[in-house]
């Protein structure tokens, strides 16, 4: 009978810790949306970024993707995203799309631009720069170390 207490007890202790953890990691991770104006850009191709990645300045995080979807005319990849609402980004901010490594997740990096006018709610973000996938990158070293040149 004291057995059976003592693995009750050290059971319940495990779960109060794994609990803890848990509530401690998401508390810590920044994985809520992030809550504020939204903003679109419009990418050729946008290599894997997904609802719920990272939008950054300078490798801060400064809002959440929100949804992507296709523009049906243009076949454009169009990106929503959500923005702190004490992030005021300039009309001229370039928009890219990065990735954590070789096989991390992506992000959307944003560059703050110079213009005095400001993205409203609902804004769009005219210069944007496609993602360059490990394939494309390499690709582009091979023509160039071999001269650049199609024969």
């Amino acid at each position: 009978m004291k057995r059976n207490a003592v693995e009750t007890v050290l059971g319940a202790v495990v779960l109060l810790v794994a609990g803890m953890f848990v509530y401690f990691a998401y508390t810590t991770a920044q994985v809520r949306a992030v809550d504020g104006y939204h903003v679109q850009a419009r990418f050729f191709k946008i290599g894997g970024l997904t609802a719920g990645s990272d939008v950054r300045v300078s490798g801060i995080k400064v809002g959440t993707v929100i949804n992507s979807h296709l523009d049906p005319k243009t076949f454009d990849a169009i990106v929503d995203m959500s923005i702190r609402p004490d992030v005021r980004l300039p009309t001229d901010t370039i928009a890219s799309i990065g990735s954590e490594g070789i096989v991390g997740g992506k992000f959307l990096r944003l560059i703050p631009g110079t213009a005095k006018d400001m993205l409203a709610n609902g804004g769009l973000i005219s210069e944007t720069r496609d993602f360059k996938s490990l394939e494309d990158q390499v690709g582009e070293i091979i023509f160039l170390a071999t001269g650049g040149s199609e024969k």
